[in-house]
């Protein structure tokens, strides 16, 4: 394989992304993997793979005037002179210099003279003239647009539910690269013990800033450490670990987690019970069960029994009232996760929120009739749009007399997010503490 330096490395990832709407999380593994970079490179292919995603739009308006109009550029071409700005904008250890070398070099090798001559002659205006102001931009709502890199349409939908300085601190928390988190694993270990050993690995950990049994990571990554290998700890984002807490499970429950792959929140429902009682895990597909399964095996979880099945069709498989409690981890827009998976926001469409919002009713009624009486459904998403969250539980409730609103879930909670809670039900965005972007609802079912 003819090799490639860094930033062609990330021209190919972010052209993947471009084209094939690849995910870029899993694409950039694939690609570290596949060039057998050197560990001093990943860090930037990261930083310039995700910061380029991240700033897109801003990037293009940036572009814009120094591009003519007349010109259609080949996309790889366009993402190149994308990549090569993020780096004279937005990283300062790197001399425009030799950004603007790397350029017009992998623009001789990938095109001819003539493209390197232009990609040359427009990172140099840019570097002479500056980039125009955004402050041009009359409209509020298209200013933020452009400045943070979201879509118009979300920015307008967002300060519609939540008003423009929240959809502002929201929006540019979404530019920031998320904080490593991971979730102790209660039934064979201690937050303590992890800690101690992590160090003797030579990584630098604090606790977590909100869940009892959550660390964070300081220097190092957690999943490349002995203590993940011998499934002492889970990857997971703090907001994603109050799902678990809500539901309030207890030793020897029987408990449903209707879409439950990579199988995060089965796990740690499986071991907030230590490792007893029975946690049934669905996934439409068969390749994420086995996700699940290796999640469990690596844990030693031995009470998490995983089935391939469409959750809306859970009546033709189990009895009424079988389950103590139920977790709908509903599919979503995962507009809560931005920061992971910058390229969310590019792909979806407007259009896809109600349709989504369907869906999450009809698994929620479906699976409505499995839960005990006096028993608890939890329904949570990864996203922060109200017809996926609030509106989906109204519906719910309107159609299902026979359940209420939780008001004990604040309790089940960490103190610091109980500000958060109303009428059973917690909205975390994602400038709040610096994780992902979170709803969940908790209802009961009466006796």
């Amino acid at each position: 394989m003819r090799t490639k330096n860094v930033r062609e490395v990330a021209l190919e990832t972010l052209l993947a992304v471009e084209e094939k709407e690849a995910y870029s999380n899993l694409l950039l593994n694939n690609m570290i993997q596949t060039y057998r970079l050197p560990k001093k490179d990943v860090g930037l292919l990261t930083e310039i793979v995700y910061g380029t995603i991240q700033r897109r739009d801003t990037l293009d308006y940036y572009l814009r005037p120094f591009i003519k109009k007349a010109r259609k550029l080949q996309t790889w071409v366009k993402v190149l002179l994308r990549l090569s700005l993020y780096q004279m904008i937005y990283l300062d250890r790197i001399p425009d210099r030799a950004a603007i070398f790397e350029a017009v070099e992998i623009a001789k090798k990938r095109g001819h003279q003539g493209i390197a001559s232009m990609v040359n002659g427009v990172l140099r205006a840019i570097q002479r003239e500056g980039v125009p102001s955004l402050d041009t931009i009359v409209d509020d709502i298209e200013r933020l647009a452009v400045a943070t890199s979201h879509p118009h349409w979300l920015v307008k939908r967002w300060v519609n539910q939540y008003g423009i300085e929240e959809t502002k601190k929201m929006c540019e928390t979404n530019l920031h690269a998320p904080k490593q988190t991971a979730r102790v694993n209660t039934a064979r270990t201690t937050v303590e013990q992890v800690i101690h050993t992590l160090e003797q690995e030579g990584v630098e950990v604090a606790r977590g800033e909100i869940v009892e049994e959550a660390i964070q990571a300081k220097k190092g990554n957690l999943a490349h450490t002995q203590v993940f290998q011998k499934g002492l700890i889970t990857i997971q984002d703090e907001s994603s670990m109050l799902v678990a807490r809500a539901l309030g499970v207890h030793e020897h429950e029987q408990v449903l987690d209707s879409c439950a792959a990579p199988g995060g929140k089965s796990t740690h429902i499986a071991e907030l019970m230590n490792n007893t009682g029975r946690v049934v895990s669905l996934d439409i597909h068969e390749h994420k069960v086995k996700l699940i399964e290796e999640q469990a095996k690596r844990l030693q979880l031995t009470n998490i029994v995983t089935h391939v099945l469409d959750s809306r069709r859970v009546a033709d498989y189990f009895a009424e009232e079988t389950f103590d409690k139920i977790l709908v981890d509903a599919p979503c827009s995962g507009f809560g996760v931005v920061r992971r998976k910058p390229d969310i926001k590019y792909a979806k469409t407007e259009a896809d929120i109600p349709a989504l919002a369907t869906l999450q009713f009809e698994i929620l009624r479906a699976v409505a009739p499995l839960l005990k009486k006096g028993g608890t459904l939890v329904y949570s998403t990864c996203t922060v749009d109200e017809e996926e969250n609030g509106a989906v539980i109204r519906q719910f409730l309107q159609q299902h007399s026979e359940f209420i609103l939780d008001e004990t879930l604040k309790e089940r909670l960490p103190k610091k997010v109980q500000p958060y809670v109303h009428d059973g039900q917690l909205h975390l965005l994602p400038h709040y503490f610096g994780s992902d972007g979170f709803f969940i609802a908790s209802l009961r079912k009466k006796v």
